[in-house]
Order: structure tokens, then C-alpha cells, then sequence
């Protein structure tokens, strides 16, 4: 098995709009909940989100003001990714680089503009490129055109395990020596009116605040922003003299096949997917000492992610630290899993596990949550945890990397 590392990272969050600052603005317990700015939200009871601020689109050479916010956000974390690892791209390896970049909604926000302006305006009206620009597909082919990355270049969609299963993809295209770097992560913004009413009308909205594991959570706070990671094989990463930030030692990707939205109350398909990750990265148990989980503060989200925690982890989910970081970014869907695993390599780095806040003790959750304020811990390996609607499940295994 070829060994894996992360050297380079980029975020872009309702906290901080660079990996430094976020992670910064998560060790604080900052909030990015406020009431919603992209839309009125009207007569609707769901009035807040964690909206991206002061976001200036990178760069581009491609008329960026034309892509949809989430591909915008992409190309961001992707150059910042790039430029923290100090890898250039150019005619000598740029087949061997990949890009995978996933998302949950991708241009979704433009299906109701452009459905407005049709109505309105009629069909000449709309930009020529508007059926790429809502496609999940650009997020990533737009990123490997403007960065030059010629190997394999993909966008999944796996709902809210979006993000975090670009990373073990591209961890098992390097396995099999189909590149010998990749940036990977995800993207999303899709605070709309529709969005926001679907998700209401599903009941999955907070009414105040997230409040992960609290005994009195009632629902997610929308999020968006992107988070990506340079991976790179050992011997690439070496040969260059790149930083080793963390290693990314394994995952796996179950399903529940139980219902579109609401888990498995048995949790099957998470302890399937943890213990399986764990097996894939030939790691023990009592070898995890921290948990991001996925974490979202609904009541039968959290409760069925800890007791799949308890069943996988056995006596030792005891000895873990448990924290959710949506209950300061929010839920960003296709981007959620790529910014814990950004957060997860910072802890590995700093031994630091930022806390879970608005967090009220819940005693049917019996997990040690690092609630409202950062805790110290030895650090030695991790896991992320991202479940996504439809019952996808997807688990990655992180240990530290070198200084």
C-alpha cells in the first residue's frame, strides 16, 4: 500500500475564508449563524444561516463572474490548496494531477434564476454556458482548466458525503497509481428560497441555533463555503521536500438502504463504514482518539450517529473526543465532510479539538462531546465522519503526519 499524505490545505467558511483564519475562528467557538442575506426569508420561521462573508472570487481566467458561487468557491480553495503545499502545475507533471472536487447542490441556485429570468425575459435571455453553470460536473473540470490539471477529474454527489468522499476516492486512484497527486475536497452554496423551503418543509431546519448532541437540538442551520486538501504519494511529496501535514491512512463508503432522508435507527451502515475504515487503515480502535462527526443536531441524526460511535468503538467511545464543528459553520452539505477533515488535520497538528457550541448535555448520548470551549488532547489519529441523505455513509482515517 502506497502511503498518503495531505500537504497542502484551502477552506472557505462562514469563519474564515482561508485554512489559517478558520481554523483560528473554530478554536475561538465562533459562531457564523445570522440571519440570512442572500433571500427575505418571508413568512418563513427558519430565518438564519452560516452565509460566507467578504468573499472576493479568485482570479480566473475564465470570466468568473459567470460561475455559480460554489464553483467560484471551489477554484479558491483549490489555488489556496496549491499555493499552501507549494506545488506548481505545469507540461512536466500535470497529467498526474487530479481534481476531485464534489458537491451536493452545485449550480442548483442558478435553476431559479435562470427558470426567473426565462419566465421574464424569455429563452434567448440565458447565458449560452447557463446548462453547464447548474451542473455538478463544472465544479471540478472548471477548477483542472484553470489550474491545468490533466489527470483523472471528477465532481461526485453523494449528498451531504459529497466532499468527504472526493478525498477517498482519490486515495484509492492513488492506490492504484493513477496519479501521483490530487486536490480533493468539496464545495456548495445553496441558500436559496427553494432550498430553504424544501428544508423546511422536510422539518430539518433549527428554529435558533445548531446545537449538535444538545438535549435540546431541533434541527441543522444551512452552511456553505468549500474545503480542499493537496494529497500527494509519499515519494512524490518527499522528492519535493513538501510538509507532511497529516497522512491519510484509509476509509470506507457503506449504505444504510433504509430510507432517502432519515438514518438507520440501528446504524448499521455507520458502524459499517467506521469499523470498516478502521480495518482499511490497519488501525485498532483504541488507536482513534478523536471523533469529527457529521454531527448535524438533528434529534435522529445525532442520536443515531452515537450510538454507531458506542457500537464501533466499544468501551473505549469512552476515551474519545467528540466534536461537531456545524455548530459553528453550519451544515454545508457537499463541502460538510471536506471542512471537518481540514479541521481534523489542524487538530492532529495542534492537539487542540475545538468545541461543539450551544451544547446543552444530552444523558441519552452518553459520549464525551468537547462542548463550548476547546480541549486539549493527544492527538494521535482521527476520524471523520459524513453521512449523507439516501444513507450514504462515508468514514476516512487520519493520523499525524511530520513536522
Amino acid at each position: 500500500m502506497k502511503r498518503i499524505f495531505i500537504t497542502g490545505m484551502g477552506a472557505v467558511t462562514p469563519i474564515g475564508n482561508d485554512a489559517a483564519s478558520y481554523w483560528q475562528s473554530l478554536v475561538a467557538g465562533q459562531s457564523g449563524a445570522a440571519r440570512i442575506t442572500a433571500f427575505d426569508p418571508g413568512d418563513m420561521p427558519y430565518t438564519i444561516a452560516c452565509e460566507v462573508k467578504n468573499f472576493t472570487p479568485p482570479a480566473s481566467k475564465q470570466g468568473i463572474d459567470r460561475w455559480p458561487r460554489a464553483t467560484q468557491f471551489a477554484l479558491s480553495v483549490a489555488q489556496q490548496a496549491l499555493a499552501d503545499s507549494h506545488l506548481t502545475i505545469d507540461k512536466r507533471n500535470c497529467e498526474r494531477v487530479g481534481v476531485f472536487l464534489a458537491t451536493g447542490g452545485a449550480g442548483l441556485p442558478l435553476v431559479e434564476t435562470y427558470t426567473t429570468q426565462m419566465v421574464e425575459q424569455g429563452w434567448r435571455s440565458l447565458d449560452p454556458l447557463s446548462l453547464l453553470h447548474m451542473t455538478p460536473g463544472e465544479v471540478s473540470a472548471a477548477v483542472a482548466i484553470e489550474l491545468g490539471a490533466r489527470g483523472p477529474v471528477m465532481t461526485h454527489a453523494l449528498a451531504c458525503a459529497s466532499g468527504h468522499y472526493s478525498v477517498l476516492e482519490a486515495y484509492h486512484f492513488m492506490q492504484r497509481g493513477e496519479a501521483d497527486v490530487f486536490i480533493a475536497g468539496g464545495t456548495e452554496s445553496s441558500i436559496t428560497p427553494i432550498t430553504f423551503a424544501a428544508f423546511g418543509r422536510m422539518g430539518a431546519l433549527a428554529s435558533e441555533a445548531c446545537r449538535p448532541f444538545s438535549v435540546n437540538r431541533d434541527g441543522l442551520v444551512a452552511g456553505e463555503g468549500a474545503a480542499a486538501v493537496v494529497m500527494e504519494t509519499e515519494e512524490h511529496a518527499r522528492a519535493r521536500g513538501a510538509t507532511l501535514y497529516a497522512e491519510v491512512l484509509g476509509g470506507k463508503l457503506t449504505a444504510d438502504a433504509f430510507h432517502i432522508t432519515a438514518p438507520d435507527p440501528e446504524s448499521d451502515g455507520a458502524v459499517r463504514a467506521i469499523v470498516g475504515a478502521l480495518e482499511q487503515a490497519s488501525t485498532a480502535p483504541e488507536e482513534i482518539d478523536v471523533v469529527y462527526a457529521h454531527g448535524t443536531a438533528t434529534p435522529l441524526n445525532d442520536a443515531a450517529e452515537a450510538l454507531a460511535l458506542r457500537r464501533a468503538f466499544g468501551a473505549w467511545a469512552d476515551r474519545l473526543y467528540v466534536t461537531s464543528i456545524k455548530s459553528m459553520i453550519g451544515h454545508g452539505f457537499g463541502a460538510a465532510g471536506a471542512q471537518s477533515l481540514v479541521a481534523a488535520v489542524h487538530t492532529l497538528r495542534t492537539d487542540i479539538a475545538p468545541p461543539t457550541i450551544n451544547y446543552t448535555p444530552d444523558p441519552a448520548i452518553d459520549l464525551h462531546i468537547v462542548g463550548n470551549t476547546a480541549e486539549r488532547v493527544d492527538a494521535r489519529r482521527a476520524i471523520v465522519n459524513a453521512f449523507g441523505f439516501g444513507g450514504h455513509n462515508v468514514v476516512l482515517v487520519v493520523g499525524k503526519g511530520e513536522v
